[in-house]
């Protein structure tokens, strides 16, 4: 098992302040990520390096673990702060994981009035839907927007807002259809969607087994954006997000039919658990949320 300097530093932060809580209050993470970072380091090494009875807020170090204390002081703590003096020189990044359609319609006019406030710092874009929990606990990414709610007190989430899905067919296919025949109509129909995991999948295929249907998958995609093409292009009908159709007064190659019985689907902006108090996490957020009520809120 590899040994990170993550897992180090938490046991060493452990055993300096004497107790997973504080040591976790002190390094931003969970009493758990904590107690995991420890057990983990454990494991590579093959051997107990802390105790802690049950109930008991203190920890007891074993030998083991206090012959490791021992060579990694003091140089541990003078490379933490040599580290530390590198970083504050660099130029603030923050890394945000976003999907693709989502980066394309909301995040252009977000940059332009974030850098207006804070033109120093620059921002990393992923645009990616899955395992973007994951991905900030490891230190991947430090802010991410998903219509997923991951209910992990690591990476806290708030909602942004929430919007419609709509069907969608191409126009080719012929005049739009009365929702109430939806069954009949879309029955042998192929099916264009999102690859698996993603929120919008989950809703659309739930909706089609609600009236009776199991759609025949032709193509997954992971932005909607490429779903939208296929759609266009008269591969198949979909269930898209309703701001992703362009306004009365632009052409469109697809025919959408509101699904107003479908559930409104939640969009949120989360981050690492440890830049709550980050001033340009904190105006990121509020640059969203005025965003996303701006341009998705029909």
């Amino acid at each position: 098992m590899e040994v990170s300097l993550t897992l180090i530093q938490t046991f060493y932060t452990v055993v300096q302040h004497g107790s997973y809580s504080a040591a976790s209050r002190s390094l931003g993470l969970s009493y758990q990520t904590a107690a995991n970072h420890v057990r983990r380091l454990e494991q590579a090494v093959g051997g107990k390096l802390v105790e802690s009875e049950k109930g008991s807020r203190q920890v007891t170090v074993t030998p083991r673990g206090r012959r490791l204390h021992n060579l990694l002081y003091p140089e541990l703590d003078a490379m933490l702060q040599r580290l530390e003096s590198i970083v504050r020189q660099e130029r603030p990044i923050i890394r945000a994981g976003i999907p693709a359609a989502i980066f394309y319609f909301l995040l252009p006019s977000v940059l332009k009035k974030f850098r207006d406030s804070h033109p120093d710092v620059e921002i990393q874009v992923y645009e990616r839907d899955t395992v973007l929990a994951e991905l900030i606990k490891t230190g991947g990414l430090d802010i991410c927007m998903s219509e997923h709610f991951f209910g992990d007190s690591d990476v806290p989430q708030h909602l942004l807002g929430k919007y419609s899905l709509c069907l969608v067919h191409p126009i080719s296919w012929g005049s739009s259809l009365c929702i109430d025949d939806f069954s009949n109509w879309g029955r042998d129909k192929p099916f264009i969607t999102y690859e698996p995991g993603q929120t919008l999948r989950n809703a659309a295929i739930n909706f089609l087994g609600d009236v009776g249907i199991e759609p025949t998958i032709a193509v997954t995609m992971s932005s909607g954006l490429s779903v939208l093409r296929c759609v266009e292009a008269g591969l198949g009908y979909s269930i898209v997000p309703d701001w992703l159709l362009p306004g009365d007064d632009v052409p469109s190659e697809v025919r959408s039919i509101p699904l107003p019985d479908l559930p409104r689907v939640s969009l949120y902006f989360g981050y690492a658990g440890f830049l709550a108090d980050n001033t340009h996490v904190r105006d990121l957020h509020d640059i969203c949320r005025t965003e996303f009520v701006n341009r998705f809120s029909r």
